[in-house]
């Protein structure tokens, strides 16, 4: 049998991250080691194939396609922890900057924030969001630091 991938899925209707999370992870691996934290409400991971070290992601466990679906109190409580995660990731990774953004374009996609560090040595700018995907390298002590900062004991 073949490997169905995101696009099969969404071809199909159905939200390959949900899929992901209710078939043990079969779309994109365990994320267990580069998660920063997690409550009932969303979880806060290391990117898998990063465009930056620190590429981090917020997002809902609960299924909203964007962030104009997300209920009120919960878009105030993931944007101010983002905020917060910002601040961190420009610390412990000692970038210039952090950026945020959210792309969801379509109903099979999950709302998710991305956090992108920009380095001083980079060009500031949109073109950071598109920048070439990275190979994922583990920092354990960077992953510790940030687990501490944000209060998580996994």
């Amino acid at each position: 049998m073949e490997k169905l991938t995101p696009k099969d899925l969404i071809d199909k209707g159905i939200c390959p991250t949900c899929y992901d999370k209710e078939h043990e992870n079969v779309l994109y691996g365990d994320n267990s080691s580069k998660m920063l934290f997690q409550n009932d409400l969303f979880e806060c991971f290391l990117v898998g194939n990063p465009r930056a070290e620190g590429h981090t992601i917020i997002i809902s466990k609960k299924h909203y396609k964007d962030m104009m679906e997300i209920p009120d109190d919960l878009c105030e409580e993931i944007f101010i922890f983002a905020k917060k995660v910002m601040n961190i990731l420009k610390d412990v990774y000692h970038s210039e900057s952090v950026y945020l953004c959210t792309m969801c374009d379509g109903p099979m996609n999950h709302f998710h924030i991305q956090l992108i560090p920009r380095y001083d040595y980079e060009k500031r700018g949109s073109k950071n969001f598109v920048k070439e995907r990275k190979e994922y390298i583990e920092n354990k002590e960077k992953i510790e630091k940030i687990r501490t900062l944000l209060g998580y004991n996994k």
